[in-house]
């Protein structure tokens, strides 16, 4: 479904997202990551949609020169969000209405009366029916297509992660372009279950011994092998996988950002949820995100241009 712009002037340009498929296994342990690291997580926890009800508007439904080996494509998303990777058989179409229990049920009503009820320039997401709208009193603004959080629950090694996109009042904390995105430890613990590794953390002025005699080793803000007194930095838009184990580089290096899965724009609600674009424009309309809320670049730009830093948003 393409996004229906009314009353308004829409300004910037047209644009992907990033998107992020399980890949193939190559040659070894290493997913490759940005645009085509979709095999871990997806993104990162963002605001699913907020079913929503608008007014004039039916509504309804992540030796020197010897490379580790690779073990998939990365890429959410969420967060896209190396926000992990989604496949896209395991993408979710249009939900029905359907609930966990009563308790479930009655905290969607509320939600969806706060935001029906709601008044002046505010952002609507809606879960059920995977759109967003922008309504400034009775006018409708624009009416996007979205990608909303999995709604499962990842547990590895003792620890449990739930992909969801919480229901409520949220607004507009801030606003960035070319957002880079900084995987979190679900990232890579997503790989690991996938891929059947272990999961170990490098540190800094730590090095790891390798099977082969080399040293994993971090210096300056790249991680890569030591052989003897030659260092090679390893690729930094690949998974580092050496002898059954994924390692988390440290935050602030290369290995850590991953440029493009956030497509061009992002709009920060708090505590790590988004609004953002992606480059995996086949999960818009689907239930694929770990918790953001994924728009095709041009409506995330349009939200951008439009929407001050302040703007109420709310999901239902």
């Amino acid at each position: 479904m393409r996004s229906t712009h009314l009353h308004a002037v829409r300004h910037g340009r047209s644009g992907d997202e990033p998107g992020r498929p399980d890949g193939g296994l190559r040659n070894g342990h290493v997913v490759a990551k940005g645009v085509s690291r979709l095999g871990a997580v997806s993104a990162w926890l963002l605001l699913a949609c907020v079913g929503v009800s608008a007014p004039s508007l039916a509504s309804a439904q992540a030796g020197a020169g010897r490379r580790p080996e690779l073990v998939g494509a990365r890429s959410e998303t969420d967060s896209g969000d190396r926000a992990g990777v989604t496949s896209p058989a395991a993408l979710v179409p249009v939900a029905a209405r359907s609930f966990k229990s009563a308790a479930d049920s009655l905290e969607y009503e509320a939600a969806k009366a706060a935001a029906t009820n709601a008044t002046g320039l505010r952002v609507i997401v809606s879960m059920f029916d995977r759109e967003l709208y922008v309504l400034d009193g009775a006018d409708t603004l624009l009416v996007a297509p979205v990608a909303v959080a999995v709604d499962t629950t990842l547990s590895y090694n003792g620890k449990s992660w739930r992909f969801e996109t919480p229901r409520g009042k949220r607004k507009i904390l801030s606003k960035e372009s070319n957002p880079v995105w900084v995987p979190p430890e679900w990232h890579y613990a997503e790989v690991a279950s996938r891929q059947g590794l272990r999961l170990a953390h490098l540190e800094r002025g730590r090095a790891v011994t390798l099977a082969d005699g080399r040293k994993l080793v971090v210096r300056g803000d790249r991680v890569g092998t030591l052989d003897g007194s030659t260092f090679t930095p390893l690729p930094s838009d690949e998974e580092i996988v050496f002898d059954g184990t994924i390692y988390v580089p440290p935050t602030g290096t290369a290995n850590r950002r991953i440029e493009g899965e956030l497509g061009k724009y992002k709009l920060s609600l708090g505590e790590g949820y988004l609004l953002h674009g992606t480059p995996h424009t086949e999960s818009i309309g689907t239930a694929a995100t770990h918790g953001c809320v994924r728009l095709l670049d041009e409506d995330v730009e349009w939200l951008y241009d439009q929407v001050p830093v302040g703007t109420p948003v709310y999901i239902y």
